[in-house]
């Protein structure tokens, strides 16, 4: 779920009981290094990209 550039850390926590730092974690340590920076890059310019639409 957490791939998913539509799936918000609060739905993971609602679903599975993992905040968003335990998921950070669990992706750090599940994904390739470059993977994970991909991830976190993307996770963090579709946070943006919805304030901005709020």
């Amino acid at each position: 779920m957490a791939l998913s550039d539509h799936i918000s850390f609060a739905d993971i926590e609602r679903e599975y009981g993992l905040g968003e730092k335990q998921v950070k974690a669990l992706m750090r340590d599940t994904l390739k290094p470059g993977s994970y920076r991909a991830w976190r890059k993307r996770v963090r310019d579709f946070g943006d990209r919805r304030a901005q639409y709020k």
